[in-house]
């Protein structure tokens, strides 16, 4: 591996997947039914162009096997594995990587259950290599204690070749707080052969945090698998929209950082990786880039003093956005809560929106599963701080069924009665790996769980007093390729209680033209997602790894080159054309902020209030 790039093959589980095996439960059945299965994934891999192949593995230690009473066959699962991933490998120019993860549960509920945690790791690490594997790769840890927990079992095991692998948000830190530098430092200071990161993001931002974040190498080389994208939870199924081209050509920054064993994650099929492979196959490495971390502006205090609550149950004055909608063009605009406990940036933007002619703030719920600031908070504070009013978010993923009524009843009593019911982005595609994903409850039945709130009743029919006095809406994609399938289940949504309608951002008139001709005969309104673009490179992210936005290739190539200022000009010069479409025929219109580059959407708040499109 030292003399050049190496190509590690995709996500197994994705394939396993796909041919109709449980994640959960893949472990099992590669030693009950399914060896042939888990044998063809690792061929057409290797057919695809990779190096190194990893055992079915991931969860087969003690702690997850016992939730399938299978706790007793941990070294036969883990040799079993290895094997055949050997049997595939051997004679040909391939290695073996022996997959372990984290242990399913957290370090704190491992000393309350007395769980020996090196013991764990020991017991699967030793059945790997005796079955064969050529390493060990500790991958997708979140906890650096338990990470060098498992290269202090591996190390009592002889000198097998260790690559440890965490996972870390966009912002550089794994979920339990460790910045990347730090981590691989503390890594390779125990006994970590290579040091990387793996899922939770994309290529692109996988490769802006090398370059970034991770600390020059004083030797050695870096491992890097990148997800595919976000993946997008349709019909029952994850579908992760990255194109095979494009993942291939953001990986080309992670080897110019310094890595040197270069693979996929979740979603990376083999495509992915003869795309890689190829791609790669020209590369020069270059010397890994300086580290330049940008530092966080001290915490300030609250430039205004809050203003007095609203009565408890004291009924809404003000119009509600159906009543405005009636007597002028309707501006929503989208600004996520901050990630961290900074609101200077968002209390800005809000008056800025608010100056521009933005009747309505709406606040995302942790949309895409990654961590901000409560969005029921934010745009409590927002109204409070700035007098502009907010729509807030509202997913399923986080509350269970008395989670969701309580913070109904609250965001009633704050005078927040404007809603948009979401199912929400799966956990699992977050940046906090192992948090878990509710769903008592998806949007449509959310929906009707607010219209018996309307009505003076709990979602389970008990009195509540009072009415609420909530105005729901419900979200609508027309980035799909049967718009029908999207229509059939608006019907059963605005059926459910919905009274308007937010679209996904859409960057197509002939799209706009065909969802004004999808939704015309209902009888609510329909506000169509406006988002500007911010350059090339934003552009081609979006499109290629951000479920629901598809960006037609006129536009992408009308971006293409263009960064900076220019690239932000042409973004809104793209999105006021789209907007002047929009308003052609919808009354209203739903600006979404880019990263938090709320100049763009100020802009084009300003020209559609003062209807100079």
């Amino acid at each position: 591996m030292e003399a050049g790039i190496v190509i590690g093959d995709g996500a197994m589980g994705t394939l396993l997947y796909e041919r109709g095996l449980s994640l959960d439960r893949c472990c099992e059945e590669l030693v009950l039914t399914q060896n042939d299965t888990v044998r063809r994934v690792h061929e057409d891999y290797v057919a695809a162009g990779a190096q190194v192949i990893e055992t079915n593995s991931f969860a087969a230690n003690r702690v997850k096997l016992a939730r399938h009473g299978l706790e007793h066959r941990v070294v036969e699962i883990n040799r079993q594995a290895a094997q055949i991933a050997s049997e595939t490998a051997k004679g040909r120019d391939v290695l073996v990587a022996g997959s372990v993860g984290p242990m399913g549960i957290l370090m704190e509920e491992a000393r309350e259950r007395n769980v020996h945690v090196p013991a764990i790791f020991w017991e699967q690490i030793g059945a790997l290599l005796e079955g064969g594997a050529d390493f060990i790769l500790l991958e997708t840890f979140s906890d650096l204690d338990e990470l060098k927990l498992a290269i202090s079992a591996a190390k009592t095991l002889g000198n097998t070749p260790l690559v440890c692998s965490m996972s870390f948000t966009e912002d550089g830190v794994t979920h339990r707080g460790a910045p990347m530098a730090d981590a691989f430092a503390a890594l390779r200071a125990a006994g970590a052969t290579v040091v990387g990161a793996n899922c939770c993001v994309g290529p692109r931002a996988l490769g802006a945090l090398f370059k970034t974040k991770a600390p020059p190498l004083g030797g050695g080389f870096y491992s890097a698998y990148p997800n595919a994208g976000r993946p997008e939870f349709l019909d029952g199924r994850y579908f992760y929209p990255t194109t095979a081209g494009y993942f291939a050509s953001r990986c080309v920054e992670l080897v110019r950082c310094g890595v040197r064993l270069v693979g996929g994650c979740c979603g990376t099929r083999p495509e992915h990786i003869a795309a890689l492979r190829e791609t790669l196959r020209v590369a020069i490495p270059q010397s890994p880039s300086a580290v330049s971390v940008a530092r966080e502006p001290p915490p300030t205090a609250p430039s205004e003093a809050a203003t007095e609550r609203r009565l408890l149950g004291a009924a809404p004055s003000r119009p509600t956005l159906l009543d405005i909608i009636q007597t002028r063009t309707l501006i929503i605009t989208e600004f996520d809560s901050p990630k961290t406990l900074l609101l200077d940036k968002m209390m800005e933007a809000a008056r800025a929106l608010k100056e521009a002619g933005t009747d309505f703030l709406t606040v995302a719920d942790n949309s895409l599963a990654v961590l901000r600031m409560n969005c029921v908070t934010a745009a409590h504070l927002v109204e409070e701080r700035t007098g502009l009013r907010s729509i807030v978010h509202f997913a399923c993923r986080d509350r269970n069924l008395i989670g969701t009524q309580s913070e109904l009843m609250g965001m009633d009593a704050l005078g927040l009665n404007h809603v948009l019911a979401l199912t929400g982005d799966p956990s699992k595609v977050g940046d906090t790996p192992g948090a878990t994903s509710v769903y008592d409850l998806n949007s449509i039945s959310l929906l009707e769980g607010i219209r018996a709130m309307n009505a003076g009743k709990t979602f389970g029919g008990r009195d509540l007093k009072r009415v609420t006095r909530f105005v729901a809406g419900c979200t609508f994609n027309p980035n799909v390729k049967n718009l029908d399938v999207q229509v059939k289940r608006l019907e059963r949504k605005i059926a459910a209680g919905a009274q308007f309608v937010m679209t996904q951002p859409v960057f197509d008139v002939a799209l706009v033209r065909a969802t004004c001709e999808a939704v015309a005969r209902f009888n609510i309104p329909v506000l169509v997602g406006v988002m500007p673009l911010l350059n090339a490179r934003n552009t081609e992210f979006l499109h290629n790894e951000v479920p629901g936005i598809s960006i037609p290739d006129v536009v992408r190539e009308r971006m293409r080159g263009k960064e900076g200022d220019d690239g932000a000009r042409e973004g809104v010069a793209v999105a006021r054309a789209i907007a002047a479409e929009v308003l052609s025929r919808f009354k209203g219109i739903y600006l979404i902020t880019p990263l938090v580059r709320y100049d763009t959407t100020v802009a084009l708040s300003s020209v559609i209030r003062a209807g100079s499109l």
